[in-house]
């Protein structure tokens, strides 16, 4: 492990630094070795999600990128557990296509896109840690895979339905087991560890441990990342420590009642307080309340409306 020379995490890379055109090249290492073919980014849009703000999201971190096909590339990060999750990553490329279909477009000009999911806890049930998924229609007697007609070849240049519908990856990082096999596994140990392996031969890597090296960083830009850090955590740990004793309370005050109501009512009472604790305790550290929404799972007016109840607000 290349203790000398720590990198800083990929949420802050893609924040702060890979969004520079000068820099795309490390970015398009990463999609290189994930989609496996060359990716050329041509630029990131500037729109609503690529927008960057230290204060602005605590779970999630995306970043959209268009490359030289005019093909969409979401690449999103999670931190916490989110049991909706697949709900999330479905809206998020839904909302993409929709936000780039101008009114009077007919239906060849929806963009292919792809969705990049970069989590940090176990997302469904499944062994891997990299999975792949698309849409592809088979045939319920014959089983045989629907293609495209020659004409529709012609005119999309594609060969199967795969081609046009959105596509997912799910990297699942704290299942990689730090042995980097290839070179997607190599981007993965860092994404991991926020550290190379030893040896590294992956597209993106060579650049990525010079301009992401904490010890290259000024004065400034490191008092920055170590705040965002400290941020990481102190959400990340309220969070936790919420759900855990939200769900023993729960558990014990419908223990008490000794019915299956009583169980149900007991949790939504623990989770309730326990959603207090972390908006009232959040806010005293001074943390936005935008991001409070996010840690605690509600609305900001409802994070808003909590303060003044309890006389924190302001």
């Amino acid at each position: 492990m290349n203790d000398s020379r720590p990198l800083v995490s990929f949420d802050w890379a893609i924040k702060r630094l890979l969004r520079q055109k000068a820099n795309y090249d490390v970015l398009e290492g990463f999609l290189t070795v994930l989609l496996r073919r060359q990716i050329t980014i041509i630029h990131i849009p500037e729109s609503q999600g690529n927008k960057s703000d230290p204060a602005d999201k605590v779970n999630v971190v995306d970043i959209l990128c268009e490359n030289e096909h005019k093909e969409l590339i979401l690449i999103e990060l999670q931190y916490n557990s989110e049991n909706d999750y697949f709900h999330r990553m479905l809206f998020g490329v839904s909302k993409i296509i929709t936000d780039y279909m101008s009114e009077g477009y007919t239906y060849d000009k929806v963009r292919k896109v792809y969705s990049i999911n970069i989590v940090y806890f176990d997302l469904g049930q499944g062994e891997d840690y990299v999975y792949h998924g698309g849409t592809e229609f088979r045939g319920i007697h014959t089983n045989d895979t629907l293609l495209v007609n020659a004409r529709q070849r012609a005119l999309f240049d594609v060969s199967r339905p795969l081609q046009i519908y959105p596509e997912y990856y799910i990297i699942k990082v704290n299942r990689f087991n730090d042995v980097a096999k290839d070179t997607l596994d190599e981007w993965i140990y860092y994404l991991k560890n926020s550290r190379l392996p030893e040896r590294f031969t992956a597209p993106g890597l060579e650049k990525a441990e010079i301009i992401l090296n904490y010890h290259n960083m000024d004065p400034e830009a490191r008092a920055l990342y170590e705040a965002h850090q400290k941020e990481m955590a102190v959400s990340f740990g309220v969070l936790e420590t919420a759900k855990l004793e939200g769900k023993l309370e729960g558990k014990a005050e419908g223990k008490l009642e000794g019915k299956a109501e009583g169980r149900q009512e007991g949790l939504e009472i623990g989770l309730e307080r326990k959603t207090t604790e972390v908006v009232v305790n959040a806010h005293k550290q001074g943390i936005p309340t935008a991001t409070i929404a996010l840690i605690a799972a509600i609305s900001e007016a409802e994070v808003l409306r909590i303060l003044e109840e309890k006389g924190v607000g302001g």
